[in-house]
Order: C-alpha cells, then structure tokens, then sequence
C-alpha cells in the first residue's frame, strides 16, 4: 500500500517554498536591488539550489514577482466600489491601488520600468479595463475631460500611475494624496476640484 501523504507533503512544501522565495525576493529586492540569488534563498530560509528548483535564474524570479504583484492588483481592483460620479469612482481606485503598491513599491516599480512595462500591462489589463470604463464614464457625465479620446486619456491616467509609482517616495505621509492629485489632474479635475474629490474618497 502507498502512502499518498507523502508526495501531497512535498507539493505542499514546494508551493510554501515558491511562494517564501517571492515573499523574500520583494522584501530583499525593495532593500537592495542589486541582491543576488544567495541572498534571496537566504532571506527565504532555503539553499541556491531550492531556489533554482523553482526559477530558472534570477529574471524569472524577478518576472513571476511581477505577475504575482499585477494579479493582486487585478484583485484589489475588483473589490472597489465604483458607485458614485467617475471622479469619486477613480480616486476610490486610485487610492486602494496605491495602498497595495506601497507595502511592494520595488516590486511595483519593476514592474512598471521600461524593459517590463509591455508584459506588466497585459497582466494588468482587468484593471485597464476598469479605467477605461470610468473614464467613459466621467466623459459621458460630462465630470472627466472630453478634449481628448477616451482611450487617450485613460492612457494618460495609467502613465500619471506609473510616474508616481516609479518616481514617488512612498515613504511620504502625503504620498497616497499626491498620487491621487496626480491621476485626477490628468483625467482633468482642477486641483481644488481634486482636493475635494480626494477627501470624499477618504471618507
């Protein structure tokens, strides 16, 4: 007679161990981006030979830490209420964003640099989607800028995120209101109109 626990107890211990290795890889990478593979299998309480049990080398570690990042991402994105005018709705997911990229801002901000961005943004097209569908929203309600084709200005909105992320210390206690500033004022609300959208958000 098998024992079946066995090879279940092994698969349960790889999936732990791949997903320590991408928890350390944020948290190694975010305090030092140049970390080797040693120090990263360290930080995950395993050997450069487990590690490479499950990633090839070092930039497939660092691309499955950027898929894992833009699926949570899709995630969060799913669970933000959108009811109300699109200003409202895009600071809502504006701020819920930002708050998820905060805690991995390494992570993000590879995620989101030039040699990645392509691969980023087709993971992230559930929350792309979403933009776009706010920012025809605000069109039509006449509360988002109509000037400009709606997929112009919902592109514009995901680069202001991307230029915040990437650029923004999120370390700074107003850092979440300036991302939001930032998205609304190319969405098109004036900085007054911005400020009384972001408290609305917050409440």
């Amino acid at each position: 007679m098998t024992d079946s626990s066995v090879p279940r107890r092994i698969r349960r211990d790889a999936v732990a161990n791949r997903a320590g290795l991408l928890t350390a890889a944020a948290q190694t990478l975010a305090a030092d981006p140049n970390a080797s593979v040693d120090t990263i299998a360290r930080a995950a309480g395993l050997s450069r030979r487990a590690l490479y049990s499950h990633f090839d080398d070092r930039d497939a570690l660092i691309r499955e830490m950027i898929h894992a990042g833009a699926e949570r991402f899709n995630a969060i994105a799913d669970t933000v209420d959108d009811d109300g005018p699109a200003p409202l709705a895009l600071a809502r997911l504006a701020l819920a964003l930002w708050e998820g990229a905060a805690h991995v801002q390494f992570a993000a901000a590879v995620a989101l640099d030039d040699s990645h961005v392509g691969e980023t943004a087709a993971i992230l097209t559930p929350v792309r989607r979403r933009v776009l569908e706010i920012v025809d929203r605000g069109r039509c309600e006449g509360t988002l800028r109509g000037d400009l084709h709606v997929t112009t200005v919902a592109r514009l909105v995901e680069e202001a995120a991307r230029t915040v992320i990437t650029r923004l210390d999120s370390s700074r206690p107003d850092a979440a209101g300036v991302a939001v500033r930032a998205i609304l004022g190319v969405a098109g609300l004036g900085w007054r109109e911005a400020d009384a959208v972001l408290a609305e958000a917050r409440a």
